[in-house]
């Protein structure tokens, strides 16, 4: 699997916890807009190989862990959702990372390389 399709399967998983917990409020609409919106238009945007998707999925992972994370230790009824928002971002960081990770590991072997 190429990074980009890793990135995208993640963001949408997490557009989908985010779309399942919004159907659950009285606003539903507002979550969708403002939770499940954005990973789902950078999965989106990571399928369609731009630049800066992975970028802005990892600065929007560190948003997403922290709201997890708050959640996991405010809300006991809504524990679930927040673990799996927490693991999810975690996921969407290692994903944004990979490129960069794999660029590396190249260019050290090519500078081994007499």
């Amino acid at each position: 699997m190429s990074a980009p399709a890793y990135l995208a399967g993640v963001l949408l998983a997490l557009a989908l916890l985010f779309a399942g917990w919004a159907l659950g409020h009285p606003h539903p609409l507002a979550g969708l807009l403002v939770f499940a919106l954005p990973p789902a238009l950078l999965a989106v945007a990571a399928l369609r190989s731009w630049r800066r998707a992975g970028f802005t999925a990892g600065v929007l992972a560190l948003l997403w862990f922290s709201h997890g994370v708050m959640l996991l230790w405010a809300e006991p009824g809504a524990r679930a959702w927040a673990l799996g928002e927490t693991l999810l971002a975690l996921l969407v960081v290692h994903a944004a990372c990979l490129p960069g990770w794999r660029a590396r590991r190249l260019a050290r072997q090519s500078a081994a390389r007499p």
